[in-house]
């Protein structure tokens, strides 16, 4: 996911966002664990994304309290 794309959404979208990757990281953890994930790599893409979200939402919080 590309941060410019992130920095175009609201607030409540990265939020609803951030929930919906949480959810594909526990069932891809789950997948994992089972031995029915085929690409490990989306465990990385996944978290990683999961902390693009959590970073542009605090840069916004940190303006917001300047």
């Amino acid at each position: 996911m590309n941060p410019d794309e992130l920095r175009d959404r609201s607030d409540d979208q990265l939020r609803k966002l951030e929930d919906q990757l949480n959810d594909e990281l526990f069932n891809l953890k789950m997948q994992h664990h089972t031995g029915q994930l085929q690409e490990t790599s989306e465990l990385k893409k996944t978290r990683r994304d999961i902390a693009r979200v959590k970073t542009i939402l605090r840069e916004r919080e940190l303006e917001e309290n300047e």
